[in-house]
């Protein structure tokens, strides 16, 4: 019995002993101890071609259209275009009735007439008190000499003197009376020149050579129309030839696009055929969407503090990119027409053979950042708030990346330059056939620090099985 318990204590003395030696070999080796390695994704550093890009959305529209509304009010008597007919500049469109407009014609006629009458009337009236004059002259001229030889009375003479004095009061009146009635005569023509344009203003021309875009009007339906203000819009006329995109760019793209700037255009009408348009940009607006001067507020006009900034751009579609659609189409068919949606990307920059890496392996930090990375709180704990540290200088941020060295991230400050939508220009930093951490994006922008032990990441691992495949 005693035989047998001893045997067994030399069995566990050997257990224990085996299981000793086996941590410390593993612990030499770095099977037990060490830090568990990050699995990331990795990219080489290489050359490419980039080419910088700004996309926006807008909407189709003419270059030139022009929206014709009445200058005068009526009911339309003739109709002589449809939707989508070609005009000429000069063609006759349409007839409002004219009728009230007649009258008034033939009243401010009238008016003129009567005018003109007038004034020759006190013309007349004016050579008749230059006569009395004459008279009253002659006779205050005789009898002043009579007065001095003795001959008439002084009470005589003062009497002759004053009927001079009111002959003179009465040419300069007659004077005045013809300026008067210039005056009207001048004034009713005016009249007449209104009433005559008014008429004028019931036939309706096209302004300019285009196509009928948009008809709102119908035979007989009435207009209302004000020369202070615009009235009802008839109709549209543009040049269908000659098509551009009308985009809004946030005001972080903006600065980048420049007048001359080439574009590819996808319409969504053709997205289906996979047609792709070119372009060019030829205005940039200077002002703010929704901004009415240089003096507005965010309140004033009617933007809140945290609306988004956006600017118009106007891109020009050439004609050559489809030059074959044009010849395809029918005789009042157009292969873009106003309001097709459309989505651009302005070609800002372009650059060959340069150093770049993944967009996503490009990260900042600063001194905030690194404290977060020393207390990491990935959980976002609201009951355990970790915020940055205050600081008096404003925080300098750094353009960093993580190589890959001998298993583990190295942290390099670089200096990047233009980007498209998957790699982005490395000026400083980096070697051609380094290897950088591409990804996962929350590992490289919040949980890898300089040193952190690093793995490949199995592409397959987070993939889900198929339904009904093997489990």
């Amino acid at each position: 019995m005693k035989r047998k318990s001893n045997r067994i204590w030399w069995i566990l003395g050997g257990v224990v002993i085996l299981l000793i030696v086996g941590l410390v070999a593993a612990k030499q080796t770095g099977l037990i101890g060490k830090a568990k390695p990050t699995e990331v994704d990795f990219a080489t550093v290489k050359k490419v071609d980039i080419i910088e890009r700004v996309s926006a959305s807008g909407r189709v529209q003419p270059e030139v259209e022009v929206k014709i509304s009445p200058d005068v009010s009526g009911e339309i008597i003739a109709l002589y275009v449809a939707e989508g007919d070609s005009v000429r500049q000069g063609q006759l469109l349409l007839k409002i009735r004219p009728d009230n407009y007649e009258s008034l014609l033939a009243r401010a006629r009238a008016t003129v007439n009567s005018s003109r009458a007038q004034y020759e009337q006190t013309k007349a009236l004016a050579a008749q008190a230059q006569a009395r004059l004459l008279r009253a002259k002659a006779n205050y001229e005789r009898n002043r000499k009579l007065l001095a030889d003795k001959v008439i009375s002084s009470a005589d003479f003062e009497q002759i003197e004053a009927d001079y004095n009111v002959a003179r009061q009465d040419v300069e009146s007659s004077q005045a009376n013809i300026k008067a009635a210039e005056f009207n005569v001048a004034g009713a023509q005016a009249g007449l020149r209104d009433a005559s344009e008014n008429l004028r203003k019931t036939t309706i021309y096209a302004p300019v050579s285009g196509t009928v875009s948009k008809l709102n009007v119908e035979l007989g339906e009435r207009v209302v129309g004000t020369s202070q203000m615009a009235g009802t819009e008839m109709l549209r006329i543009a040049n269908l030839n000659n098509m551009e995109v009308r985009v809004n760019v946030n005001e972080n793209d903006i600065v980048r696009v420049s007048l001359g700037d080439t574009a590819d255009i996808d319409v969504d009408s053709y997205s289906t055929t996979g047609r792709k348009f070119k372009g060019i940009v030829t205005e940039i607006a200077n002002t703010a969407n929704g901004l009415t001067g240089s003096g507005s507020s965010a309140a004033s006009s009617g933007l809140s503090t945290d609306a988004v900034t956006e600017f118009e751009v106007r891109i020009k579609v050439l004609n050559s990119s489809y030059r074959d659609l044009m010849a395809q189409r029918s005789k009042r068919s157009y292969p873009l027409k106003p309001g097709m949606t459309a989505s651009v990307e302005v070609i800002t920059d372009r650059r060959s053979g340069v150093l770049a890496i993944p967009i996503a392996a490009v990260t900042t930090r600063g001194a905030a950042q690194e404290a977060m990375n020393r207390n990491p709180n990935d959980n976002n704990d609201n009951n355990e708030p970790n915020p940055p540290p205050a600081t008096a200088k404003k925080e300098e941020v750094k353009e960093i990346v993580f190589i890959h060295q001998n298993g583990k991230a190295v942290q390099r400050e670089v200096k990047t330059g233009i980007s498209d939508f998957d790699n982005i220009e490395i000026k400083s930093g980096l070697k051609v056939g380094e290897q950088v951490v591409s990804g996962p994006f929350i590992a490289v922008s919040k949980r890898l620090k300089d040193g952190d032990p690093l793995a490949k990441r199995d592409p397959n691992k987070d993939k889900k099985p198929e339904k009904g495949g093997e489990e």
